[in-house]
């Protein structure tokens, strides 16, 4: 039996016009040649780039001019084993998702090809359904996970700035000296601006081992820390008692604006 590389006119029809800028995304690695053809069919109307070989040669030549993230390889195939080459291509191309097929249901040799490295293994036949469910599974995991947000180091507001790395705090970069527990007052009342914080939540932040604090003694650190602001900024309020609640942080160059306000203008 000859392999024709070439599409048929059909799966050109049906697939997406996308496939013809996309990299593929899964070789099918099976010498049915009908079987395999109604993969591509089923596997390009859910939108993926598809393409399928007949033999472990024609396999190698794919996979070493093109790498897919995935490849649905039969275990019989008539010029090499299939266990094989998961074998060996999880060795080469350890990123590679391999997802076994075969008409050999016996459990030991599910568990032999998922030692040798394949993702996944499913007997023939195989219901449609959960065919294109594995693949879409395996494709999500080849993605690459998203790079991590750089850590936070700083809070700003207006002049106000929170350093989280030296515990500082200036304003229009001169420190202001607080006390460690007033830091860590300021510190978790500034991470969530404009929202009430309980005094609970604050004694828990500024605990010493099992002592905590009571709410008036709460109060009294709040206190401080508000007169420490005020000096720093006269004129403005940074922190709000919310009746019933306790306490919010309160932005006011980051709502008002460094600019004093023009009283010129009329109404």
């Amino acid at each position: 039996m000859t392999y024709d590389p070439r599409p048929s006119p059909h799966s050109l029809r049906s697939a997406p016009s996308r496939l013809k800028m996309s990299k593929t995304e899964v070789l099918i690695v099976d010498d049915d040649a009908e079987l395999a053809g109604m993969l591509v069919q089923l596997l390009q109307a859910e939108g993926w780039a598809v393409k399928s070989v007949l033999s472990a040669e024609q396999a190698e030549r794919s996979l070493a001019a093109e790498l897919p993230q995935l490849v649905l390889l039969d275990v019989m195939l008539p010029d090499a084993s299939g266990m094989d080459l998961c074998r060996r291509w999880r060795s080469a191309h350890p990123a590679l998702g391999i997802l076994m097929l075969t008409a050999r249901g016996d459990p030991f040799d599910r568990v032999l090809g998922l030692e040798l490295g394949a993702d996944d293994y499913l007997p023939k036949p195989f219901e449609k359904r959960e065919l294109v469910a594995r693949v879409r599974a395996l494709l999500r995991r080849q993605q690459p996970a998203p790079a991590p947000a750089p850590a936070q180091t700083e809070l700003q507001f207006g002049s106000l700035s929170v350093n989280l790395v030296s515990r500082e705090l200036r304003v229009n970069g001169l420190e202001v000296p607080l006390t460690g527990i007033e830091f860590k007052l300021l510190l978790v009342l500034a991470r969530t601006p404009g929202q009430a914080v309980s005094r609970q939540q604050l004694s828990d932040a500024v605990q010493a081992s099992a002592y905590r604090p009571q709410d008036r003694t709460v109060d009294v650190q709040v206190g401080r820390l508000r007169r420490r602001l005020a000096q720093a900024l006269p004129g403005r309020d940074w922190i709000e008692t919310v009746r019933g609640e306790g306490y919010a942080f309160v932005p006011r160059e980051a709502a008002e604006g460094d600019a004093p306000a023009d009283d010129s203008k009329t109404l």
